[in-house]
């Protein structure tokens, strides 16, 4: 006989004991009280971060940067302070890439030295964050 065997001689050939209060929990409930243990915590969330799409940066050619700046520009200097709508591309925090987002507003002030608009609903703008502008008032400078 083990060691084991010796020590718990008095319990080890008993019958498990039936309680007359409680029913015995099925295995599938029994199961269930440990599964808000996460053996890897913070998987589940690395996994959703991993499937979040993110889109490509913008890559713009000298034509397209050349036309930002001439709208810039005439925005920039123009008397009435036109309305405009601004396409810019926000990078993500977590992971290459980002998303973009379109801004719409007047341009309150333009600092040159950091290169960024303040519209008029209070956001900073980087200029080069800025992927397209669309103004009506612009169009009539439009090249036929």
């Amino acid at each position: 006989m083990t060691d084991a065997r010796k020590e718990y001689a008095d319990i080890i050939d008993r019958e498990h004991p039936v309680s007359e209060k409680h029913p015995r929990m099925p295995r599938r409930n029994r199961a269930a009280q440990f599964a808000p243990f996460a053996a890897l915590t913070g998987y589940d969330d690395l996994i959703r971060e991993s499937e979040r799409e993110t889109d490509a940066p913008p890559v713009l050619d000298e034509n397209e940067l050349e036309a930002l700046n001439d709208k810039l520009i005439l925005l920039t200097r123009s008397a009435d302070m036109p309305e405009a709508e601004f396409t810019v591309f926000l990078p993500d925090g977590k992971k290459p890439g980002g998303r973009y987002e379109t801004l719409r507003g007047r341009i309150l002030r333009f600092d040159e030295f950091a290169r960024s608009l303040t519209l008029d609903s209070g956001e900073l703008v980087r200029v080069d964050a800025i992927a397209q502008i669309r103004c009506e008032a612009l169009s009539r400078y439009a090249e036929p």
